[in-house]
């Protein structure tokens, strides 16, 4: 029996962009100057929170009473905020920092040209993530939708109905999403401005080409990281075995027993680092595998 080596592909696009980067590096720079406080988490990353408690930057969050944070400064996260939130916090007394991404701004501003132009105003993404809570908050008509029964919230009588997206969504299931809700409201104008980021794009993109030659992908970043799942799930849609680690650790050797092509991405939030250190743990699986393969071979030989 021949012995195989375990492959390990690398994605061409994957882990953090530059909204993050950008974030942490000035995050840190203000915690270098007096107390700081993030409202909520600064990107959705484990280790990032770990490095910003070691650097004595607090948590808080964007309902905390001002009053009952202890630190000179706060600073808003990458994924934004709205407008009300912005001014009423810099109203408290604290000296504000922004670091929402361009690109996250990018659909601010887009949601709030459609509402100006008389569009009523659907964010497709999650109710629930802090980035479309950011995008709605200033627009109390809003509706968010993630699929298409959600459709039911938009009320019957809109005839022009402005579009944008959640900016980690996969532009594919998007564009799936504003298709079909032309089609179920045809006489209704729908205007779709674009702000699913680059970066997510070019992850999704380059996940495709690399699920093409691999029977395994591990995705890496944080649990809570809403790219970095869509990564994953789609790793699933291409027929691939999919897992999604935070962490070398997280790994398992039994998951890579009958692999062959292993392919690791990450999400918009993962250090490089992470990724790295991801790489080396599966290298270490592979050498193992050939050994244990190996073994056999003698085996059958003696």
């Amino acid at each position: 029996m021949k012995s195989k080596q375990m492959k390990i592909n690398l994605a061409t696009h994957y882990g953090m962009c530059f909204g993050v980067r950008d974030a942490i590096q000035k995050t840190h720079e203000i915690a270098q100057t007096g107390s700081a406080a993030v409202l909520g988490e600064l990107v959705h990353n484990p280790v990032v929170r770990q490095n910003l408690d070691d650097a004595g930057v607090s948590a808080g969050t964007l309902d905390d009473d001002p009053g009952s944070i202890a630190a000179d400064a706060v600073i808003f996260t990458a994924h934004g905020v709205a407008d009300s939130v912005r001014k009423s916090w810099s109203e408290s007394g604290k000296e504000v920092f922004d670091t929402t991404c361009p690109l996250v701004r990018k659909a601010h501003r887009s949601l709030e040209c459609l509402v100006l132009a008389g569009f009523k105003p659907v964010v497709i993404g999650r109710y629930d993530h802090v980035e479309v809570r950011g995008l709605v908050t200033d627009f109390p008509d809003a509706v968010v939708v993630l699929d298409e029964a959600d459709f039911s919230e938009i009320p019957g009588p809109w005839d022009k109905i402005g579009v944008v997206s959640q900016t980690t969504q996969p532009v594919t299931h998007v564009e799936e999403l504003v298709s079909k809700l032309r089609a179920s409201r045809p006489a209704a104008e729908v205007r779709f401005i674009d702000t699913v980021c680059q970066p997510t794009k070019d992850r999704q993109s380059a996940l495709q080409e690399l699920a093409a030659k691999c029977d395994t992908i591990v995705v890496v970043g944080g649990s809570n990281s809403n790219n970095t799942r869509q990564l994953a799930v789609k790793a699933e849609g291409l027929g691939c075995r999919s897992f999604h680690v935070e962490s070398p650790d997280d790994l398992k050797f039994s998951w890579f027993v009958k692999a062959e092509n292993v392919g690791v991405t990450a999400g918009t939030s993962t250090l490089d680092e992470t990724v790295q250190a991801v790489v080396r743990r599966l290298e270490k699986f592979s050498a193992e595998k050939r050994r244990m393969e190996l073994f056999d071979t003698l085996k059958e030989i003696a």
